[in-house]
């Protein structure tokens, strides 16, 4: 929007922070919501013009970088009359401007990815801004928040501005600065009792059945109930108090959703999005992390197999429940077999094992995919009256024996959306299809298995987002129960990791993993879904008949 920048009450602090030649180092765990890159575009701006010096804005990735150029820095700087042109000219010594590195008079301006800490050695700054900190994983060279915070280290005069929504709680990068800080909170004055809080989710209330509607403010010194119409005016009285007066040089700002005057974060939209995924810990996680501002605390490091065997309900593959509107199957390849879990999906996120299947033969007999391609093309009747087929499967390619093989079976099914997929760890999408430039491998499915993992032992350790078949057997549970998730170090920095508990299989764990997976390939109409199997049934096709020398 074109004029001049309205800074919100809560914003000022901070930028005035960013500003104070006294304060060192700035850090703020935020929510989404609340314009903390818009408060970055005008200090980069404000230094550009005000204290010309060697600039570095650090973000996740390179396109994350060449985004907020073209987005944010271009757009403000070509709007304000005071930097328009500064960022375009050419240098006098002939060195050119690119689109993320900048020269201007007296300074320069660098937008370097946190994913290539090679390019963080070449520059010596005096402004770090750092956004979306917890995305920057470590690399090779250790934690690229460190290394570009050496990058400062040349003048005495430096400025390091650190701000990130929290992700995981044991190992985000933002919550650790922020603990160092001076972990500033913003308190609002109640209209009733005048008593200043910081609102938390537990002071918010709305009626029963009302499904967020009328949420508000309970406020816990006068235990009045303050309606919505209320908040503008007490964020606009709102301050900020510091909790460790002790630090000094180091602001902290710790801010949540629920003070930002936004149409949609109104407190009963966050209470209704609340309530939509309160029973999904995916879903819980994203509210946690970008409504709350908090870091998500994962439930349970190790999986009791026992407990889930006891959990099982009398359905399976072929006595669906009416639920069940979609289903996935993921496949593990080991050298005499492939084992399969079919996943039903309910249109809740819910996800029903429906069973577990041993295709037993060598990887290289053509015979053992000809039967899994079989399972794949299975029609199971649903009590609608219709029938489900395999929505999408994804296939495991991971290992260097059976990638060829499995890349030459799913090939030629990507347009049945089976696909062949390799895990990789660290944060990244459950299903990403490869960039590569290889014809090998641009065929390939990234599977983001420790995501999926976590989301796996979340839901289990909230018991109803995952529900088992009584077809499956106890050894399923045992392999299912095959890791636990523990926090390792690496280069320094605290990184969550699932390892193997010594002795055990791990076939069932990583099926799931892949029919979660395959789920994230493929979109479902749920309505459109339910009407088309309570419509007439549709017959299966033909059951395929076999010559005996294929079983040879």
């Amino acid at each position: 929007m074109p004029g001049a920048i309205r800074l919100y009450p809560y914003q000022r602090e901070i930028a005035d922070a960013i500003s104070d030649p006294e304060i060192e180092r700035v850090t703020m765990v935020k929510a989404a919501r609340l314009g903390f890159t818009t408060l970055l575009s005008g200090a980069v701006g404000a230094y550009v013009a005000n204290e010309p010096s060697p600039i570095m804005c650090l973000l996740p990735t390179d396109s994350d970088a060449r985004d907020y150029v073209v987005s944010d820095i271009e757009p403000i700087f070509a709007a304000s009359p005071a930097l328009k042109g500064v960022l375009s000219a050419d240098t006098e010594e002939g060195e050119r401007n690119t689109l993320t590195s900048k020269r201007f008079a007296g300074g320069s301006l660098k937008v370097i990815a946190a994913r290539s800490p090679r390019n963080l050695r070449r520059h010596t700054v005096r402004v770090l801004f750092v956004d979306e900190a917890d995305a920057c994983e470590a690399g090779p060279e250790g934690n690229p928040l460190r290394l570009a915070e050496r990058r400062t280290l040349s003048f005495p005069n430096r400025k390091i501005v650190i701000g990130s929504t929290p992700l995981l709680e044991d190992t985000s990068n933002v919550l650790r600065s922020y603990a160092l800080s001076d972990q500033r909170v913003f308190e609002v004055p109640c209209p009733e009792c005048g008593g200043f809080t910081e609102i938390k989710w537990q002071h918010i209330e709305w009626p029963a059945d009302s499904g967020g509607e009328g949420a508000a403010f309970r406020c816990p010194h006068c235990q009045a109930l303050i309606d919505e119409r209320f908040k503008a005016q007490m964020v606009a009285d709102g301050e900020w108090r510091a909790m460790r007066l002790e630090v000094k040089g180091h602001a902290g700002f710790r801010l949540n959703a629920l003070v930002s005057l936004l149409a949609n974060a109104s407190w009963s939209k966050l209470a209704a999005e609340f309530i939509a995924g309160k029973d999904d810990p995916a879903e819980m996680q994203t509210f946690v992390n970008t409504v709350l501002g908090e870091g998500w605390a994962a439930q349970g490091t190790e999986i009791d197999e026992t407990s889930l065997a006891g959990r099982v309900e009398p359905f399976s593959a072929n006595a669906i429940p009416p639920e069940v509107l979609a289903i996935t199957v993921g496949a593990d390849v080991q050298d005499d077999r492939i084992e399969a879990t079919i996943c039903g999906w309910t249109r809740d996120g819910v996800a029903l094992v429906l069973g577990h299947t041993v295709i037993w033969g060598a990887f290289t007999d053509d015979t053992t995919w000809l039967e899994l391609d079989e399972l794949l093309k299975t029609r199971w009747k649903h009590p609608h009256g219709g029938w489900l087929k395999v929505d999408a499967a994804v296939i495991d390619a991971g290992d260097g024996d059976h990638a060829d093989l499995v890349l030459n079976f799913c090939g030629p099914r990507v347009g049945r959306r089976v696909f062949a997929g390799k895990g990789a760890s660290g944060t990244r999408p459950g299903f990403q299809i490869s960039r590569a430039k290889k014809a090998k491998t641009n065929r390939l499915a990234i599977i983001g298995v420790d995501v999926l993992k976590s989301a796996i032992f979340d839901r289990l350790a909230r018991g109803s987002a995952i529900r088992f078949s009584n077809s499956l057997e106890g050894v399923y549970f045992e392999q299912l129960a095959s890791e636990r998730r523990v926090i390792r170090y690496k280069r320094g920095q605290p990184s969550r990791r699932f390892e193997r508990i010594p002795g055990r299989r791990a076939e069932a764990l990583d099926a799931l993993v892949y029919a979660y997976a395959a789920r994230q390939a493929v979109q479902i109409n749920f309505d459109q879904r339910a009407s088309e199997l309570a419509a007439a049934p549709v017959p299966p096709p033909p059951t395929v008949i076999r010559s005996e020398w294929m079983s040879r």
